[in-house]
């Protein structure tokens, strides 16, 4: 399981340095793909094989079914660590985050989000509270 942030910089020719704790996790070979809200998502690669699948089974006539494998396939990119523990990050993927220099990496459970940190920093909820409402309705408690 993926837990904590951490803040990095992305160079000018696209690598960013994926924290250890996350290199454990994630593997040598890992998949990047676009992520909800404006971040791009990383998973080990049982754990996208599990997402193929998924859309394997969405039925094919469904225009919401093409539209979100194709987000998901057509946006993901297989990344492998160099030796100095950096991943490349195409640059159709950095333009979709907005990745220009200040990066964090967040644990997301079974995966790991990258986020632009001037992003990420908007992207705390106003009202946690009001968020544990919400949840709450869905059936979620701790």
């Amino acid at each position: 399981m993926f837990m904590g942030a951490y803040s990095h910089t992305i160079d000018a020719k696209g690598r960013l340095i994926i924290p250890a704790k996350f290199r454990e996790g994630l593997g040598e070979r890992f998949v990047v793909s676009k992520g909800f809200d404006g971040c791009l998502q990383a998973y080990d690669p049982e754990s996208w094989k599990d997402i193929e699948e998924k859309l394997k089974e969405l039925p094919q006539f469904k225009k919401e079914a093409r539209d979100i494998a194709r987000f998901f396939l057509g946006g993901a990119v297989e990344a492998e660590i160099d030796k100095q523990g950096r991943i490349l990050i195409p640059a159709t993927l950095r333009q979709y985050a907005g990745l220009e220099k200040d990066v964090t990496l967040v644990g997301s459970g079974s995966k790991v989000e990258i986020w632009d940190s001037a992003k990420w920093n908007k992207a705390e909820p106003e009202s946690i509270e009001d968020l544990a409402e919400n949840l709450s309705a869905l059936g979620f408690s701790l």
